[in-house]
Formats: C-alpha cells, structure tokens, sequence
C-alpha cells in the first residue's frame, strides 16, 4: 500500500463519530455558533487543520474553550444537545473539536451547519435567531471505518532543516500527549516540541525515513504507539502519508 496521499484525498475521508465507550453522564454549558448556513466563515483555526477544519466531519465541527486543553484536546469527538425542548431535537449533533474559541459563557461554538442540527424540524432558524443556548455535553469515540491515521507534512515545513506535523483521524478517545523521533545514528528518541494546537515539530529532523511514536492518553492510562518509518527520506511539505495503523 502506497503511504503517500495527496491532501484532497485526506478530506474525502468520512469522519463516523459512534457514542461506543462514551462518557456516561452529561455535562452542563452553552454554545453559540459561527458563520452562516450560506456562507460559512473563513477558517484558520488554532488546531492547525487549516481549511480541513471545515470540512472533516461533514463540516459538523466545533470550537471549544475549556475543553481545548492547550491544544490537547484537538480532534476530540462529542455529542452535543441543546436543552430546550420546545425548540430543540432529543439528538443532538455530534462533533468535532478543530478551533479554539471563547463565547459568553460556552463551551462550544459551533459550525452553523452543526448549530442548526440541533433545531426540531423546521425551527433551524428560530433557534439560530437564539444565538447563544443552554446545552449538555460529552465526550464519544471517534470512529473512522476503513481508515488509518493519516500524517500530514504541515506546509511551512522546511526539507531537510524544519519538520512540522500534524496527525489526523485518530479514533477512540484517546490524546496525543507526546510525540518522539528515533535518530538511528545516536540509537535514541528525540523529543518533538508541540507549538501549537495539534502540531509537533522539531528543527534539523534526521535524516532517512523517520519513524514516529506518540503518547496517548485515555481512560485506561497512557501508551506508546509507534509508527515505524511513516515519513519517507524525501519527505514534502503539503504531503500527506498513511500511517498503516489506527489507535483502539
């Protein structure tokens, strides 16, 4: 199987969100939203997805405050329902967490696409006429069937003097907390360094193909995952390489 996949194929991969092995009880906020339902807002996002941040999941994505932990808590998947039963479904959206964003008071602001789930039939813009509503909240298991994590070779990388990298499509519930790169020459693990939101990076990389390993965080402790020569000796910045495997 060819590890290298161009970034348009990374977006058509669906993101199944199932609330298997979820949290058990609900947690208490608000969210607003951004953008509109025919024009949705122009995206940066802090997690580092960049415009993937408005596409994954359908588009039903979030930018989350307390939650966003740093950047940890990128890519994590939850079930959000508006509490208002005159007005508001018993279902909920589920969503992603992409951006980092602060509201009165919320927790969660929300794709209008994502917002709008939340309505009874009919009644999307009445309920967007709200703004801001009362919610409840948690976290569930991102699924994604016959997909692998994906490692994406950020942009303003630099061959062969700047890595920046930024894995996508991680199942369960679980964080990445570290991430390492073996130096065959030195036979050791360097450690990477976490700039921002979702991305690792490190100056002078070394050289050939380089394997990976993160920590992941969950509620069953935390645990190395390796990712043996991912990225190839020539690696491109933009590219996108298939990992081969998927966290449980």
């Amino acid at each position: 199987m060819d590890r290298t996949l161009s970034f348009f194929c990374t977006v058509s991969v669906l993101l199944f969100i199932s609330p298997s092995n979820s949290q058990s009880t609900f947690n208490c906020s608000r969210a607003s939203y951004y953008g509109s339902l025919d024009c949705p807002a122009s995206y940066r996002g802090a997690c580092g997805y960049t415009d993937l941040g408005l596409q994954i999941n359908g588009g039903d994505v979030a930018a989350v405050h307390r939650l966003y932990r740093g950047g940890t808590g990128c890519g994590a998947c939850y079930l959000v329902r508006c509490t208002y039963p005159q007005i508001c479904n018993t279902d909920g959206v589920n969503v992603v967490a992409t951006d980092f964003g602060v509201g009165d008071n919320t927790d969660f602001i929300l794709s209008a696409r994502s917002f709008a789930k939340l309505a009874q039939p009919n009644m999307a813009s009445q309920l967007l006429a709200y703004g801001v509503v009362d919610i409840e909240y948690r976290r569930i298991s991102c699924q994604y069937p016959g997909s692998n994590m994906l490692v994406k070779i950020k942009e303003h990388s630099d061959y062969p003097n700047y890595l920046a990298i930024i894995v996508l499509y991680r199942a369960g519930q679980k964080d990445i907390v570290d991430a390492e790169i073996w130096q065959e020459d030195c036979k050791a693990w360097r450690k990477m360094r976490k700039p921002y939101g979702d991305v690792w990076d490190m100056e002078n990389p070394p050289k050939g193909p380089l394997t990976i390993r993160c920590l992941t965080s969950g509620d069953d402790g935390q645990k190395w995952v390796q990712l043996s020569g991912v990225i190839p000796s020539n690696w491109q910045a933009g590219v996108t390489y298939d990992t081969l495997v998927q966290l449980d």
